[in-house]
């Protein structure tokens, strides 16, 4: 344990005193925290800091020490932080977060331009509706602040009806207080009051800094008159328009989980493995065990740097029963790309070529002005063994030519056929990020797959290795109550009423299967 703390601790030294969301990994390198600091490495350091864990709650403690490995994402301002965490949360779902794992979203201000009186409101869902989105926002006060104070500096309606009329103008304050310019009745016309709403809007964007400046210079004299009440009202005014009109960039699900410039990434590997094309399509294999029990791999797909999650693929292995990550690997990438060629084989002519099946099916799709099925890039997870064991399977298939490397994780090492040495990359460079996306992505898929087959095993054993329950009990009773865990829950009372299990088997099966 003294090493991996070690470790991190040197990992620290570079960590920038710059605002970023960090990442917490435990052993089995999935992710178990995302928090967000202004200095990135202060932050971290609090977790690395002796003391910190003697008075830390359990929770914390717990947290601290199930720290195997971090990883960091610096970003422009406070605001990107908390937009970015909460993406990272909903997205991975860490166990020790408590914050923003709920649906709930983030703030976004709704203006629709074709209505005859556009007005603004909050929403928390962005729909294809042709109506102008801004935001999100991640403070709902300041947004709720700036929102009353940008419709009374334009004179922006705030009544429902689509285009009210005198009878609502009747029921309307608005305009009294002198917080509307009301529209409805002509005070102004559409185009004068189309054109309000297009200073507001730019206003929302960040484009417009007059009225900020105007607060600013108030809040300033109101201090110079010494009427500190009210130029602190303006300080907290002026505070809540700058952070809600603060530019910031709206990340995404596909820019999950870190690629600043997926793009400039593509061309930095490119370059670093001297490819003939860049790598727009990836895939990378890994595999997972624990004994011999429900060996299993995965291979996910990343397209001009970010996963298309609708072509990965799990895979039981079943050439070997014992952990042979070797054979392992052959037999995943043998079934993957036999089951591509065949498929694509269909399409394809079958007129004699002298070129290979590789050029054959680029030259086809290409034709068709569609990508090739087959990858610019294949990635495994592992060195030289699993790096072998592909290239033989590629070669048989006569797919010999598509670029391979192996991904060696404790040294972060790349491994290319024909080449005895690795390369290594600088950790902060954006092509062994990508990688390390692409790798870590693998891991996931593959783990969550294998604990999936783990929990479901322990589920019908429990009910196998009871004596006297057949096969058509068991389907019953899974078919009554839903699970094992019900099961355990219900009473032999219950169980015992259901038709065909009787008191005696009831009993038995609670024996076994306990609450």
């Amino acid at each position: 344990m003294s090493l991996i703390k070690n470790s991190l601790l040197t990992k620290l030294r570079d960590v920038p005193h710059q605002p970023g969301v960090y990442v917490m990994r435990d052993r089995l390198h999935r992710i178990i925290y995302v928090g967000k600091a202004r200095d990135l490495r202060k932050r971290l350091a609090n977790y690395f800091t002796p003391s910190r864990l003697t008075r830390a709650d359990l929770k914390t403690r717990a947290l601290i020490e199930s720290i195997h490995d971090f990883e960091y994402h610096l970003v422009k301002s406070d605001t990107e932080a908390i937009l970015y965490e909460g993406k990272l949360i909903k997205e991975w779902r860490p166990k020790y977060n408590i914050s923003f794992r709920d649906d709930k979203r983030f703030l976004l201000v709704r203006v629709q331009l074709s209505e005859p009186f556009p007005h603004f409101q909050l929403t928390r869902l962005r729909k294809e509706d042709g109506a102008r989105y801004f935001g999100p926002f991640p403070n709902a006060p300041a947004l709720r602040q700036t929102l009353k104070t940008m419709t009374k500096k334009f004179g922006i309606r705030s009544c429902r009806p689509l285009e009210p009329t005198e009878k609502d103008f009747k029921h309307c304050l608005d305009h009294i207080i002198q917080n509307c310019s009301a529209p409805c009745i002509q005070r102004v016309t559409r185009e004068e009051y189309r054109q309000r709403i297009l200073e507001a809007c730019d206003f929302l964007e960040g484009k417009s800094r007059t009225m900020i400046e105007d607060i600013e210079r108030e809040m300033q004299q109101a201090a110079e008159r010494l009427d500190f009440e009210k130029a602190a009202s303006l300080r907290n005014l002026f505070t809540s328009l700058q952070t809600t009109t603060e530019p910031a960039r709206r990340f995404t699900r596909k820019s999950l989980p870190g690629s600043i410039d997926p793009e400039a990434d593509l061309i930095e590997l490119q370059q670093f493995l001297h490819l003939p094309t860049e790598p727009r399509v990836m895939e990378c294999f890994d595999i997972s065990n624990i004994s011999n029990t429900h060996i299993v791999a995965s291979m996910v797909q990343f397209r001009n740097g970010v996963p298309e999650r609708k072509n990965y693929r799990r895979y039981r292995i079943t050439s070997t029963k014992t952990q042979d990550d070797f054979a392992s690997m052959a037999e995943v990438v043998r079934r993957r790309y036999r089951r591509i060629l065949e498929e694509a084989k269909k399409e394809i002519q079958d007129d004699v070529s002298q070129e290979s099946i590789l050029e054959q099916l680029q030259s086809h799709f290409k034709k068709l002005g569609k990508h090739s099925p087959l990858p610019d890039l294949i990635i495994v997870d592992g060195g030289k063994g699993q790096l072998s064991s592909a290239c033989k399977e590629l070669k048989i298939l006569d797919l010999g030519n598509i670029p391979i490397i192996g991904l060696a994780k404790e040294f972060e090492e790349i491994y290319r056929p024909g080449e005895t040495a690795p390369i290594r990359l600088h950790k902060n460079t954006g092509a062994l990020r990508l990688l390390q996306r692409i790798r870590d992505e693998a891991h996931r898929i593959a783990n969550g797959y294998h604990e999936l087959l783990l929990r479901k095993r322990v589920s019908e054993s429990a009910l196998d290795d009871i004596p006297g329950i057949s096969s058509a009990k068991k389907r019953l009773l899974l078919k009554t109550f839903g699970s094992v865990r019900r099961l355990r829950q219900i009473s032999v009372e219950e169980m015992a009423a259901t038709k065909g299990i009787g008191l005696k088997l009831a009993t038995i099966i609670k024996k076994v299967i306990p609450s």
